[in-house]
């Protein structure tokens, strides 16, 4: 496939399938991988995933030094930044998305309209699940292109513009650089998927019950969303077209979207937990199977061990220590539908990221597609509030840029890092917090 071209996406109206809500999935099946994996079966079985597993791309450019594999052991310790991206090509998707209209908007290696980083903490006592909006414009370093010659460094461009840049060898290299250079965390691991992809994880979990304040409509996604309120299963292509609605939620923005996204994590979170997904062998590996099938991985992926060793890290994090954040931005007062960095949130959600601290977010901090589930459990967090400390190595530090090697669990005798709290201009929720997606 040819790259995209490296102007900014057109959004248009078109019919367009959903594009995210893997992350937490992704994750979940690292965690299901190991915890099963003490059975031989089972092992044969992620064996066996792993060689049906797209090939996987280098997050080194070329010329540059290779990302440093992670270590063959047996336990991940140390921090661990992963980066899951959706691309909004319509190459390969089938009818409805073969046209030229379609084709046009987005085609080859498409555009990165969802990415997510995965933080978890260097003592694995907390972990940030931060989105960053499509439309963001951030400066992008240089990057190589399938041609093998290098699109040149911008200081502005929209952030979905980074994955055509390197095309379909370096495209997920060119986001992680652009994604590190922003926040200044080094992202070892990423994971790229398609909108059959999408569809394909959102299958596999067998169903989301998420719930709605609101009636949700939407004719500008694939299918059609025309949901009723109350708690609502969503699987398949009607929870990836949920996701992907922008029309239907908040206030039709790209953040709305982001915030309607975040309460489809958190419900998908509890529960995987509350169902005993992880403990069930037929789930893990239906999921394991699913997602390699359907994602192009970071050659630093291509190790069943290096799963197993970051499925121990999410093992050790509760749900009242997981937040999901939308990195802070504020409107392009010159460009409409544009959004740029909000520099002191952004700055302080980058340091707490960087020191491994647990984030604290504000009392008001839902953002604009979600509100508090008025029938959550009076016991339930009605709003985010300081992060539980489990027990666990203090993480304090920068980031060291290479993945930590794996020494063994976290000092059970060093006390918990403490809790860095947020500006209140910065939106997400924890997993615990009960919420509604809703028309604002």
């Amino acid at each position: 496939m040819s790259a995209q071209d490296e102007t900014a996406v057109q959004h248009g109206r078109l019919r367009r399938r959903g594009t995210v809500g893997f992350a937490f999935t992704l994750v979940a099946v690292v965690a299901a991988v190991v915890l099963v994996s003490t059975s031989s079966v089972a092992a044969i079985a992620t064996w066996q995933v792993v060689q049906h597993a797209r090939p996987t791309v280098s997050l080194a450019m070329p010329g540059a030094a290779s990302a440093n594999p992670a270590p063959a052991l047996t336990a991940q310790s140390g921090e661990v930044n992963m980066l899951l991206v959706a691309t909004d090509t319509r190459d390969g998707q089938g009818a409805g998305f073969d046209d030229a209209a379609n084709r046009q908007a987005s085609s080859g290696v498409g555009n990165n309209d969802t990415n997510i980083l995965v933080h978890i903490s260097a003592d694995h006592s907390n972990m940030a699940v931060v989105s960053f909006p499509r439309d963001l414009v951030v400066p992008i370093p240089a990057c190589t292109n399938d041609q093998g010659s290098v699109t040149p460094a911008t200081s502005a461009a929209m952030l979905n513009t980074a994955l055509s840049r390197g095309g379909e060898q370096h495209g997920l290299a060119c986001v992680a650089s652009t994604i590190s250079q922003l926040t200044g965390l080094q992202v070892d691991y990423a994971g790229k998927v398609t909108f059959d992809g999408v569809v394909a994880m959102a299958t596999a979990i067998g169903g989301v019950e998420v719930c709605l304040a609101t009636p949700i409509h939407d004719d500008d996604v694939t299918p059609a969303l025309d949901l009723q309120p109350g708690l609502r299963t969503l699987t398949g292509a009607q929870a990836a077209a949920f996701l992907r609605s922008r029309h239907g939620v908040g206030d039709r923005s790209d953040l709305g979207r982001i915030s309607n996204q975040q309460t489809f994590m958190a419900a998908l979170a509890r529960q995987t937990v509350s169902a005993g997904t992880l403990t069930n062998p037929a789930k893990v590996l239906r999921l394991a199977d699913t997602a390699f099938r359907n994602m192009v991985l970071s050659d630093t992926l291509s190790d069943p061990a290096t799963l197993a060793r970051i499925a121990l890290a999410v093992n050790t994090v509760g749900l009242a220590n997981m937040v999901f954040v939308q990195y802070p931005v504020y409107d392009d007062p010159d460009a409409a539908g544009r959004v740029l960095v909000s520099p002191g949130a952004a700055d302080a959600l980058d340091a707490a990221l960087r020191a491994n601290q647990p984030v604290q977010l504000g009392a008001d901090s839902l953002g604009r597609a979600a509100v508090v589930d008025p029938s959550a459990d009076p016991s339930s967090p009605a709003a985010p509030s300081r992060p539980a400390g489990p027990s666990g190595g203090a993480g304090a530090g920068a980031a060291t840029g290479t993945p930590s090697a794996a020494v063994g669990a976290p000092d059970a005798a060093s006390a918990p890092p403490s809790a860095a709290a947020l500006p209140d201009n910065v939106s997400g929720q924890r997993a615990d917090t009960v919420t509604c997606a809703a028309r604002k």
